[in-house]
């Protein structure tokens, strides 16, 4: 990783100096998006790979999301599409069948990466009495799955989701928050100006542009230099502290 500039070394908040950030704004919500938030690394893309590796899908399934990955690597399918069709890629396969491998994935692959200096903080303002939410363009079996670990409940996950009939997976999006859609869904549940929100990727600026505070945590490059130019402190758990600092 490159070193960090001066400028975002000015406005690097401590463990400490970011805790009491947080409990000094006293907040009666709380947004937290989740993979590099909560968590480090991409539990989308793990799960997919992992899903495919364990034979969860067919060829022709595996075929096509790889040829739809790779042309989003190289820019040619926007966010919002390929997260979509991250989920969609389980049409078929039954829903209690996601949950089983959502819940092998979380424990094996993602759940020793959780941050505990993010896990104290939510515990801390849980039990203060704040109401948390989580939003990710991640699917909902794999975010639900994991917040658990957090005590989120199911009911304050907004995340990439599609239609279950008859206890199938089908391929009708019901939602995808990213970008400004993750405003669009906290909209839709009635929260339009929550007090403090926390995001580590540019698909979180438009989420963190409508908190009374915002937190990026853990930042992509893009989203550091959107917050040095917003004035965001910025905050990197001990585990993922780069280089020069």
């Amino acid at each position: 990783m490159n070193n960090p500039s001066s400028t975002l070394l000015a406005n690097r908040l401590s463990t400490a100096e970011f805790h009491a950030a947080v409990y000094e704004l006293s907040p009666t919500v709380a947004v937290f998006d989740c993979d590099g938030t909560l968590w480090s690394g991409d539990a989308g893309s793990s799960f997919m790979k992992w899903t495919i590796d364990t034979g969860l899908i067919s060829r022709e399934a595996t075929d096509w999301i790889d040829g739809r990955y790779r042309g989003y690597k190289r820019g040619e399918v926007s966010e919002l599409a390929i997260c979509g069709e991250m989920v969609q890629l389980y049409q078929g396969l039954r829903e209690e069948e996601m949950r089983r491998a959502a819940k092998k994935f979380f424990a094996t692959h993602i759940e020793p990466n959780i941050f505990p200096e993010m896990l104290e903080l939510v515990t801390e303002l849980q039990r203060k009495g704040v109401d948390i939410w989580a939003v990710s363009s991640t699917c909902d079996w794999v975010i639900e799955e994991g917040v658990q670990r957090f005590k989120i409940p199911a009911n304050r996950v907004l995340a990439a989701r599609v239609t279950i009939k008859d206890g199938l997976v089908t391929e009708t999006i019901c939602d995808v928050p990213t970008d400004e859609g993750k405003v669009t869904s906290l909209a839709r549940v009635g929260i339009t100006t929550p007090e403090a929100v926390f995001g580590n990727s540019v698909h979180d600026a438009a989420m963190l542009g409508i908190a009374g505070r915002a937190f990026p945590v853990n930042p992509s490059p893009a989203l550091a230099e959107h917050s040095a130019a917003e004035g965001w402190p910025v905050y990197y758990p001990a585990s993922v502290v780069p280089i020069g600092y």
